[in-house]
């Protein structure tokens, strides 16, 4: 079985260079011909940064590949060595935690890189060091504090029930409603600064559109998106009334209220179609499958690693594989949530009008610098959304 999970895991990783390599190709090739959607400029530099953005993540495939046998081969006993508690909750919850704080620490160096080198150099990152660092000290407190709760929780369910796998799904789906309900009032008021929209036309207009879809909201508000990053976007946040609009300031100030309408009724779309339960459902299934996955896991995988069939091995292969699995699976949900994307632009096109949402999107794409065309492997692997081609052709632009 540890061979299989081996060969499974080297396959995994491969596959995705070969979509990285088959994508910087495309781009390659789609570079040359004449520009759609953007400006000549624009679209030579959304090119590049997609380029190089693809050659780092290859470079990362490779360096995941490298860190998991490094783990699988001594990393896991070198660290069972090194912790070691007469409570073995206890011990469980310090070696989950350090397994991801060292995962973590290994990979710092891409994202400091992407954040300060590669996003500045392309006019997207506006973070200073300090707003940094503050940042991730946040992030830690709340990793420490509400990881060691839900490893306390998995752990004790684990000794206590013989189909752990299945009351360990109900919990984790349950934390992660509650999350999803609490996030737009508690938690993203951590990161950034929440102001209620202060231009009382545009608040009207969108509050005159949610009432007609029927949904309640607590407030439109604006964030400080600007002081971390240029680009634009915008989100319903939140579960039964903690709902909100969220704004982010750079979108206000690039789109044209009837634009902005258009672009909170493709997301209304959502909630009028109910993709919001859909996706919850759909979430729902691939964690059902991967609790299932690896709540039997045989004691065959743990002998081949040399380490005991223990909570915090069986948690840590979780964190460790479930990206395999995800992968494996997106294809399946990747298209469905494509479809549910072209049903949410037909209702926004119906409330705020083609035109506005056809423009908003070329916007976006523009001021996000995002190459409009990809690589067939790319969308089945990795979209969740149609390309912009695909939207505007289906919104009547010609392109």
């Amino acid at each position: 079985m540890f061979e299989i999970v081996l060969v499974i895991y080297a396959l995994y990783v491969l596959m995705k260079i070969y979509i990285s390599i088959a994508e910087v190709n495309f781009v390659k090739l789609a570079k040359k011909r004449a520009p759609i959607i953007l400006s000549s400029e624009n679209y030579a530099v959304a090119a590049d940064y997609k380029i190089e953005s693809l050659k780092i993540s290859i470079v990362e495939s490779l360096y995941e590949l490298l860190l998991f046998f490094g783990w699988v081969s001594f990393g896991f006993k070198a660290l069972s060595g090194v912790i070691g508690f007469e409570n073995q909750t206890l011990e469980a919850i310090v070696f989950v935690l350090s397994f991801v704080s060292i995962n973590y620490i290994l990979g710092l160096p891409f994202e400091i890189y992407k954040v300060f080198n590669l996003d500045k150099r392309y006019g997207f990152s506006t973070i200073d060091v300090k707003t940094y660092l503050i940042d991730q000290a946040k992030g830690a407190v709340m990793f420490f504090l509400f990881g060691s709760l839900v490893i306390w929780l998995l752990v004790w369910i684990m000794g206590s029930f013989e189909n752990w796998w299945i009351y360990g799904f109900l919990a984790v789906f349950v934390i992660i409603l509650f999350i999803n309900m609490i996030y737009p009032t508690l938690i993203a008021p951590i990161f950034n600064k929440f102001t209620i929209l202060e231009d009382s036309e545009l608040k009207e207009a969108i509050e005159n559109l949610l009432k007609k879809a029927g949904l309640k909201s607590s407030g439109v508000f604006t964030i400080d998106a600007s002081k971390r990053d240029k680009r634009l976007n915008a989100y319903f946040g939140g579960l039964g009334k903690s709902k909100r609009v969220v704004l982010y300031d750079t979108l206000v100030k690039k789109l044209t209220k009837d634009e902005l309408l258009a672009v909170l009724g493709h997301e209304l779309g959502h909630f009028k179609h109910k993709d919001i339960v859909k996706n919850i459902f759909s979430s729902g299934l691939m964690m059902f499958v991967m609790f299932y996955l690896f709540g039997n896991l045989p004691t065959s995988l743990f002998e081949g690693i040399g380490v005991e069939k223990s909570p915090q091995m069986v948690l840590i292969l979780f964190l460790l594989l479930s990206p395999v699995v995800s992968f494996i699976m997106m294809p399946i949900f990747g298209l469905l949530s494509r479809h549910n994307e072209f049903k949410a632009d037909e209702y926004g096109a119906d409330v705020g009008g083609k035109k506005n949402l056809a423009n908003a999107l070329i916007k976006l794409v523009d001021e996000n610098k995002s190459f409009p065309l990809s690589h067939k492997l790319t969308v089945i692997f990795y979209h969740t959304h149609p390309s912009v081609v695909e939207r505007l052709k289906k919104l009547g632009v010609d392109v």
